[in-house]
């Protein structure tokens, strides 16, 4: 059984203490703490000593995806106290220019896979110029992404191919044509089904945008996602049967 939990930021746009309200009552024993939008995250980081989140087995902090006013230093800078707790920072390549700002924090550096929009980090080819200069750091793998970029997730086999063993975290949501995060369709639980045996065991971060109403069933279906896929083998007992 994997651990599964929500982004802070997926819950409540902007506001990781609403977020955390939200999710009081229910199981989800992994967390990630959002500054997605560079002007979260100094309130995030002051807050850290006074938030309630003892009850969560894994917790990770998403990095700003853009800067505008804070260089890459200051960022980094920021995020130093996570080194402490042991939380991987989320980091998107396409966001990362001096990657000597990142090496301090070894293994807690955690590149994600990005989608389409984007114009690096996609792939194996786009990634592998950041894994080598981070040679420590660990892999998010992004589903949602990862669909978007291939729909047949052979982009996800590359990936773990390379760095199945780096894996810390993974993101899961469905993406629709404007990249924007939605709840799971039927549809994305079959495909990483597909897949999902050779996933290495790590905690699952949610990004759907969903209402507070839908949690317990957006954990429903992504548990789902990581079952045993029996209309797979239901098919595989078909094929024998016909080929004997």
């Amino acid at each position: 059984m994997r651990d599964i939990g929500f982004s802070t930021g997926a819950l409540a746009y902007g506001d990781f203490r609403r977020a955390l309200h939200i999710l009081e009552g229910h199981s989800c024993p992994a967390i990630e703490l959002s500054a997605l939008r560079e002007s979260e995250l100094q309130g995030l980081m002051e807050a850290l000593d006074e938030l309630s989140i003892d009850e969560y087995m894994y917790v990770s902090v998403h990095a700003p995806s853009r800067r505008k006013e804070m260089s890459e230093k200051e960022i980094a800078e920021l995020l130093l106290p996570c080194i402490d707790r042991a939380w991987p920072i989320i980091l998107h390549p396409d966001a990362i220019q001096d990657h000597g700002c990142w090496r301090q924090f070894g293994e807690l550096a955690c590149l994600e896979n990005m989608d389409g929009r984007k114009a690096s980090g996609r792939n194996v080819a786009e990634l592998e110029p950041h894994f080598r200069k981070l040679p420590e750091a660990t892999l998010c793998l992004d589903l949602g992404h990862a669909q978007q970029v291939d729909p047949t997730l052979g982009v996800v086999r590359a990936i773990l191919r390379n760095w199945g063993s780096r894996l810390r975290q993974i993101h899961l949501s469905e993406l629709n044509a404007n990249s924007k995060h939605e709840p799971l369709s039927m549809m994305t639980v079959w495909a990483v089904q597909d897949v999902a045996s050779i996933i290495p065991p790590a905690p699952v971060i949610l990004e759907s945008v969903i209402g507070a109403d839908q949690i317990d069933a957006e954990l429903k279906n992504a548990r789902a996602c990581f079952e045993v896929k029996t209309r797979t083998r239901h098919k595989a007992a078909v094929s024998a049967a016909t080929l004997a």
